[in-house]
């Protein structure tokens, strides 16, 4: 992740939270065993999104982007997401 996201994110206290659990689902099981230690998700998956959402495998995330899937997620996550059904 670029350092414009994290500034992006941390100017917006509203995705803080949803920002950390997509953080964490998406670091590889047992990230800390292996190197370099940090809980960055697959880079085959990465290459793969990069490549379906930019047309390029070596793109780099737009930071509008991330902020808008994560403002989706919180959206999403809190039920009131317009396609989602609401919580019984």
């Amino acid at each position: 992740m670029t350092v414009a996201v994290v500034l992006a994110v941390l100017g917006r206290p509203r995705l803080w939270r949803v920002a950390l659990v997509q953080a964490r689902r998406l670091a590889p099981r047992r990230w800390w065993t292996r190197a370099p230690f940090l809980p960055l998700p697959d880079r085959a998956w990465l290459r793969f999104r990069m490549e379906t959402q930019y047309g390029d495998a070596g793109a780099r995330p737009d930071v509008e982007d991330v902020v808008t899937w994560l403002e989706w997620c919180r959206d999403f996550g809190s039920g009131t997401h317009p396609n989602r059904p609401p919580r019984r």
